[in-house]
């Protein structure tokens, strides 16, 4: 049976995150486990005369494929997705896994020979062109927020479905904020670092890129991070899940690192030399994601938290840092994960997930609700 609340969530991605105009050409990308999305996306585009293009994809396929692929693979398959991503005006790229672990065996050099024989046609379709990245709810994702799937079901969808144009109006104090701020100082249980983002942009993520959303990011000076910080999230990267990892910075770089895999750990850190440095330092502020998954497409955004990212640094918000790396680590601030406070120029703007300063108390999870 159709539900109506797919269908707004369908032209919310057209109109709201890509804005896309009457005879554009939207790319839709999903497995076959999101069918009923795709099809209100195939048939809001048509309401909107827009031009739908429908690819399905495959967890097992893509391992199968990435597991053995010479370096001429990767090569032909860039030519093509340059070619595919000029052609078209927005990307929409759904996820509808059902296992987490599905890559878990690939050898990291194949990610790593991937990532530098697909960066032309990666960077084109990010820098370049309209798109969008969300999940769709599978058992596995309900497996992993440890609900029932219909539960799940109905949690995602509200959690979509935020009033993103609210949430937007009020992270521009936070973005102006930011802007204006050259030290950051962090602590929380096993954490204490600073770092300066002075002179880099502070970008707001309100719907447009990611559903769900609700960050605002920028990234530090390459060469300020120093001290240590310690997540009390899942930190899943490549289909491996991380836990409890601790980093330890000197002049930006990741001097010490360490975790339940600490060796792992240390193998993807030492991917390329970007990776021991970070990308991107972001706010998390979505009010009804709460809980860490294991998913960082939701724990991202988890209110009162914070991602500090070892890796690329976007363009939006360049440090100069680049990388085949970007892995996003969340650390959750407020009380009942051990509390946290955030300094921007030796003022306290955030203390135990909550924003203290009146032009920033908006965007308290009681406000955005």
């Amino acid at each position: 049976m159709q539900d109506p609340r797919l269908t707004k969530l369908a032209h919310q991605l057209l109109t709201h995150s890509l804005t896309m105009k009457e005879s554009e050409t939207v790319l839709i990308t999903g497995s076959i486990n999101s069918k009923p999305l795709i099809k209100e996306l195939i048939k809001a585009s048509h309401d909107l005369n827009i031009i739908p293009h429908v690819e399905y994809t495959d967890d097992e396929i893509s391992r199968l494929l990435l597991t053995n692929a010479k370096k001429e693979q990767f090569t032909v398959v860039n030519k093509w997705n340059l070619y595919k991503f000029k052609d078209i005006d927005g990307f929409i790229q759904i996820v509808g896994e059902e296992n987490d672990a599905e890559l878990v065996g690939v050898p990291q050099a194949q990610f790593r020979l991937a990532g530098e024989e697909m960066k032309a046609s990666s960077d084109f379709l990010v820098d370049e062109r309209k798109w969008v990245l969300l999940n769709y709810p599978t058992n596995g994702f309900a497996q992993k927020a440890k609900m029932s799937y219909d539960d799940f079901y109905n949690y995602y969808i509200d959690v979509c479905s935020i009033d993103y144009k609210k949430m937007e109006n009020a992270q521009l104090a936070l973005k102006d904020l930011m802007e204006q701020t050259d030290n950051v100082h962090i602590t929380a249980p096993g954490t204490d670092l600073s770092f300066s983002i002075k002179d880099i942009s502070a970008v707001m993520c309100a719907g447009e890129f990611n559903i769900p959303d609700g960050e605002v990011y920028t990234a530090p000076v390459k060469n300020t991070v120093n001290g240590t910080i310690t997540y009390n999230t899942p930190c899943p990267y490549q289909g491996n899940v991380f836990h409890d990892v601790e980093l330890t910075f000197k002049d930006g770089k990741i001097i010490a690192a360490t975790s339940d895999k600490t060796d792992e750990l240390n193998a993807i850190l030492d991917t390329d030399d970007g990776a021991r440095f970070i990308g991107e330092f972001a706010i998390g502020l979505n009010p009804k994601i709460t809980e860490p998954m294991g998913d960082i497409l939701f724990d991202e955004k988890i209110a009162g938290s914070l991602h500090f990212t070892p890796g690329a640094a976007y363009d939006d918000a360049d440090n100069g840092n680049d990388s085949s790396v970007h892995w996003d680590m969340v650390l959750i601030q407020r009380h009942e994960y051990g509390g946290g406070k955030i300094y921007f120029d030796d003022v306290l703007i955030r203390d135990n997930g909550i924003f203290v300063l009146d032009e920033l108390k908006a965007l308290n999870p009681e406000n955005l609700l």
